[in-house]
């Protein structure tokens, strides 16, 4: 078991972030059969062929996929979100790039004594320009894979930001802990997971523990614990099993869209957790201005209520809401 230690200092300290390369090196594990307990999903076989062909095409992407191993893959691959939840995917390219090299050869060779690579990723492995090869490499996968989904996901992982960061603040740890993951929980001040091998206690030193929902992490859960990365706990954001099961989202009832048109009775089930304008606009794939029209339009008409976090306004169904997305 892994026990993160909770001091008064790391409750103030603690926050969210979001890293799109961790979720690009999860896909990217997913795809290769790395993690063999992701369960078959349709979306992720459509991207099969896709990574084939980027392999096929560059040995970088080959060397890239060699660096993961079944616990775990080369820290360098994935620098820490320095930004929070406002981490992109060109912040992370630009942390990899300004990797030392020995710093690279120092992962590349531990990562190797548990994966041996073949002939073809290791030229690219043992070449000078290696780190901005596996940049490139990383980018190349991010554009044919991930970026066409990532408006989508990101919202999910931004709803799921939105929910806990509530939790926390109003009730304690213990509630925004309360179904993180099953293997995860809060107990004699600190935070524990369960089946996850440690050599003891790890302190978090006043820092905090760092929380960053992903999608391609379920159905498991991840940690860090060393350097670079802050002391951090990778789980599965709430709201991604319709993403991983269907191929669409469930078509809203005939009834409700005869009501109220079709966009707004999608809008509607959206909505059963609070989300922000861009979030709703980038989970439909609508553009943010008609979005925002429906929703205020809908506030107007007693649907939808609506509360400012930070510099967001979020949109929550109503009572009268709730009984139109159940009806």
């Amino acid at each position: 078991m892994l026990r993160f230690q909770v001091d008064s200092a790391d409750l103030l300290h603690s926050r969210f972030a979001l890293s799109p390369v961790f979720e690009l090196e999860s896909l990217l594990r997913v795809l290769d059969g790395v993690d063999g307990s992701t369960p078959p999903s349709a979306r992720i076989d459509r991207l099969r062929p896709g990574l084939a062909r980027l392999r096929a095409e560059d040995a970088a992407v080959e060397a890239l996929l060699a660096l993961q191993h079944p616990h775990g893959g080369a820290d360098f691959v994935v620098p820490p979100p320095a930004r929070g939840a406002l981490q992109t995917i060109d912040d992370d390219l630009l942390a990899v790039r300004a990797v030392p090299l020995e710093v690279a050869r120092a992962d590349i060779r531990a990562c190797l004594a548990r994966r041996p690579a073949g002939y073809r990723a290791r030229e690219v492995l043992d070449a000078p320009d290696v780190v901005p090869r596996i940049a490139d490499a990383l980018a190349r996968a991010w554009h044919h894979l991930l970026a066409t989904d990532w408006l989508q996901l990101r919202a999910i992982c931004e709803r799921d930001v939105v929910h806990r960061a509530g939790q926390l603040a109003r009730h304690g740890w213990a509630a925004a802990l309360d179904g993180l993951h099953p293997r995860v929980r809060w107990r004699r001040g600190g935070v524990e997971i369960a089946r996850m091998s440690s050599d003891g206690p790890v302190a978090l030193g006043g820092r905090g523990l760092t929380f960053v929902p992903s999608v391609f992490v379920w159905p498991n859960v991840a940690a860090f614990t060393a350097d670079p990365w802050p002391r951090c706990l990778i789980y599965p954001a709430r709201g991604i099993g319709q993403w991983w099961d269907a191929t669409s989202p469930d078509p809203p009832a005939k009834a409700l869209e005869e009501l109220i048109g079709r966009t707004r009775a999608r809008i509607l089930q959206t909505l059963h957790e609070p989300a922000s304008t861009t979030q709703v606009a980038h989970q439909l794939g609508l553009p943010v201005g008609s979005a925002g029209d429906h929703l205020r339009a809908m506030r107007r008409a007693g649907v939808l209520d609506a509360t400012r976090s930070g510099r967001s306004v979020l949109y929550r169904r109503t009572p009268l809401g709730e009984m139109l997305a159940d009806a």
